[in-house]
C-alpha cells in the first residue's frame, strides 16, 4: 500500500455508542510526551505532525487522558488540530494523578472528577468531550461516587458518552446501572490476552473495546523474543512488520475492537495505519495466533 492510498478508512467503522461513526483503527498519544507519560516531548514539532498526520490518514479517534504528561498531550492535540475537523473524536480520561514518571495514584472523588472534565475541556477547546473514560476505578472511592458525577458532566452536556478503563465484567455490570457505558479501554494483543473475557462481554453488548499496548509494548520486535522471529517471518512473506501484522490481527478478532497504537513520529504512525488494509487467509491467522503464544 503506498503512501497516497494509505487510509485508517480500510479498518472499518464503528458507531460509539450507537450514534458515534469512528474508523476502527484511532491513535494514542501517551508516547507523545515524555518517558512514563512525564514531560514535555523530546520534539514538540513533530508531535504536533504526527497528529495532523493523523488526521490527514483518515484517523477520526484520538485517544488521550489528563495524566499524559499531565496535561501536556491534551494541550498538544488542541495546539495541532484546533479548530477541529468535522467527525474528529476526541477521547479522553481522568482519575490518575502523576507523581512523577510511571508514578500514579487513582482518584476516584467526585469533586477531583469534575474538576477533570472542566479542566480537559479548557486545554482540549472543548465544549462537549465526545467519550470520557473513567481512567481507573478508585478503591477508596465507591465506584457510585465516581460515576455520578461523570453522569451530572453528562446531564450538563459537558460529555457526550461514558467510557471506563481496565475494569472487568462485573465491573461494568454494576457501572451500567448508573450510567450506559459506550467504550471499555483494557490492556490486550496479540500475545497479551488477559482480558479475552472482557472482550467477549463487551462484543456482545456492542461495547467499544480500546487495547491499550497493543503491540505488547514493543515486545514482539524485540529480536531475541523467538515469538518475535516467528513472526517476523511471517510478516516478511506479506511485506508487512510484526508490528503492522499485530494491529490487523486486532482489527480481525472482534468487530467492537478499536486499536490505539501511539507512536512519537511520523514514520511509524504511517506504517500503523497501513496496518488496516492488511488482509491473511483464517489458516494464515491461526498460524499468528499460534506462532504468538507458543
Amino acid at each position: 500500500m503506498s503512501k497516497q492510498t494509505i487510509s485508517a478508512a480500510a479498518s472499518g467503522t464503528f458507531l460509539v455508542g450507537g450514534d458515534l461513526p469512528v474508523c476502527r483503527l484511532g491513535y494514542g498519544t501517551m508516547r507523545l510526551v515524555g518517558e512514563g507519560a512525564w514531560g514535555e516531548p523530546t520534539d514538540a514539532d513533530e508531535a504536533k505532525r504526527v497528529l495532523r498526520r493523523a488526521v490527514d490518514l483518515g484517523v477520526n479517534l484520538i485517544d488521550t487522558a489528563d495524566a499524559y504528561g499531565p496535561e501536556i498531550a491534551e494541550r498538544l492535540i488542541a495546539e495541532a488540530l484546533h479548530p477541529y475537523p468535522a467527525g474528529l473524536t476526541i477521547a479522553t480520561k481522568g482519575g490518575i494523578t502523576r507523581q512523577g514518571p510511571a508514578k500514579t495514584e487513582y482518584v476516584g472523588r467526585a469533586g477531583y472528577l469534575i474538576q477533570c472534565v472542566e479542566m480537559s475541556l479548557r486545554r482540549l477547546k472543548l465544549d462537549c468531550i465526545p467519550l470520557y473514560q473513567l481512567h481507573r476505578i478508585d478503591p477508596r472511592t465507591p465506584l457510585e461516587e465516581s460515576l455520578e458525577a461523570l453522569a451530572r458532566m453528562q446531564e450538563q452536556g459537558k460529555i457526550r458518552h461514558i467510557g471506563l478503563s481496565e475494569v472487568t465484567p462485573a465491573e461494568i455490570e454494576a457501572a451500567e446501572k448508573m450510567v450506559k457505558v459506550t467504550t471499555v479501554q483494557n490492556r490486550y494483543s496479540l500475545a497479551d490476552r488477559r482480558h479475552e473475557e472482557t472482550l467477549s462481554w463487551c462484543e456482545r453488548r456492542g461495547i467499544g473495546f480500546l487495547p491499550w499496548y497493543p503491540i505488547h509494548a514493543g515486545k514482539l520486535l524485540k529480536a531475541e523474543n523467538p515469538a518475535a522471529r516467528r513472526l517476523a517471518e511471517m510478516a516478511a512473506r506479506h511485506g508487512a512488520s510484526v508490528a503492522q501484522l499485530s494491529l490487523a490481527w486486532l482489527l480481525r478478532r472482534s468487530p467492537v475492537m478499536l486499536p490505539i497504537p501511539g507512536t512519537s513520529k511520523v514514520a511509524h504512525l504511517e506504517e500503523n495505519v497501513a496496518a488496516s488494509g492488511l488482509r491473511l487467509r483464517a489458516e494464515e491467522w491461526a498460524a499468528v495466533e499460534a506462532a504468538a503464544t507458543a
